[in-house]
């Protein structure tokens, strides 16, 4: 049996010149579709499809399509270059479309574009789009169908006819061939079908998180990319952002409005300190000064709506241990559980006017009120 190719190496794929068409039930328009053609190198197993459009959408499902009616996946793939398929031309290193890129990822094959002006490249798929026109084309211009559906129906039909006739001057057929040498040669196909993505540019923020405008909702990436203009690529289950064709980021996508999803090594160390702050945390380490301590920043969470507004105040009351020592805090949070004014500016000023060293009768008899978060100043009813 003579072979030019290696089982399982490379799958052609390409768009026929001619297309077919469909015609609306409702008003009788004749619409054209293009019409997808890929054939395995070694066999000669040919598939066919009717598509929409050229787009990269109709071009990366045809291509899914392919792969799941061949049962397996090559290790590469051979497009012609197509718009969907590839971006930037060029002889030594063309630039391929993220989508499509993204889907050879996921299927674990490799994209080899043709090389323009090298006809042995595209030979095979051409000679099989020619073969098409004369074994799918003419029999299916006899028939009407309503939708890219009932067409394809019509397109599996012939193709089955095509795949098992014997080859021109063989006793055996394409599906012969395939079934002995090359169906064993394919790798595996994924659990799952790809997902595609869609796309969103967005700058990354002084913080290091960018933010995905349909959701509303903050991602991080690493933070070396800070003021960075990005493109997010995103599917129902995940994002990916990339800079300059390099993926640099990738999450699993939330919805909620304004949230932050965060991964601790994207971010700098005075950011992964501030990843780290939470209620718990706070109340931990001001349990591990006094419980006197404890419990002021506990009434300070009590009073803030959401946890994250206390977060600085904390941090700036916890920093006086530092400053002043352990037991002048203590005494500070103690005077302002008598006060019952829970606020950094209220430790603050008792540590300096060093309220904290009174004796607790002339604190109680002659010390003014401090500043509360709820009293009006006189300004306020002018």
């Amino acid at each position: 049996m003579h072979m030019d190719h290696k089982a399982g190496d490379k799958l052609y794929v390409d768009f026929a010149g001619q297309k077919l068409s469909i015609t609306d039930k409702d008003t009788g328009e004749i619409i054209t579709v293009e019409v997808f053609v890929a054939i395995l190198g070694a066999s000669q197993l040919t598939y066919v499809e009717a598509v929409g459009s050229q787009q990269k959408e109709d071009f990366i499902t045809a291509c899914e399509n392919t792969l799941h009616y061949i049962g397996g996946v090559p290790d590469a793939i051979v497009p012609d270059n197509l718009k969907a398929a590839v971006t930037k031309s060029s002889r030594y290193e063309p630039t391929l479309n993220e989508s499509f890129a993204d889907f050879a990822d996921h299927y674990g094959t490799t994209i080899l574009p043709a090389r323009a002006f090298r006809p042995r490249d595209k030979a095979l798929v051409e000679g099989a789009v020619k073969i098409m026109y004369t074994r799918i084309y003419a029999p299916l211009r006899k028939g009407i169908y309503h939708s890219l559906k009932e067409l394809n129906e019509a397109i599996r039909q012939v193709l089955e006819e095509h795949n098992n006739r014997f080859l021109q001057g063989r006793n055996y057929s394409r599906r012969q061939q395939f079934d002995e040498i090359e169906r064993e040669a394919l790798m595996p196909l994924p659990v799952l079908r790809y997902e595609l993505k869609k796309q969103f540019h967005a700058t990354v923020m002084k913080n290091g998180y960018v933010c995905l405008g349909p959701d509303k909702h903050y991602y991080s990436v690493p933070y070396r990319f800070i003021g960075r203009k990005i493109k997010l690529l995103y599917s129902s289950s995940s994002v990916e952002a990339f800079y300059h064709y390099e993926r640099i980021a990738m999450h699993k996508r939330t919805r909620g409005l304004y949230l932050y999803t965060t991964e601790k090594d994207h971010l700098a160390s005075t950011h992964q300190f501030v990843a780290d702050w939470s209620q718990d945390k706070f109340l931990g380490w001001a349990s591990s000064i006094h419980e006197d301590v404890r419990l002021y920043i506990h009434n300070i969470f009590d009073r803030k709506q959401h946890p994250e507004q206390a977060y600085k105040s904390c941090l700036g009351i916890l920093g006086f241990s530092r400053k002043v020592g352990n037991e002048r805090l203590i005494m500070a949070c103690r005077r302002g559980l008598h006060y019952g004014v829970y606020n950094y500016k209220t430790i603050h000023m008792i540590l300096e006017k060093k309220m904290d060293q009174y004796e607790e009768s002339i604190f109680a008899d002659e010390l003014p009120m401090p500043s509360h978060d709820n009293i009006r100043g006189e300004d306020y009813y002018k």
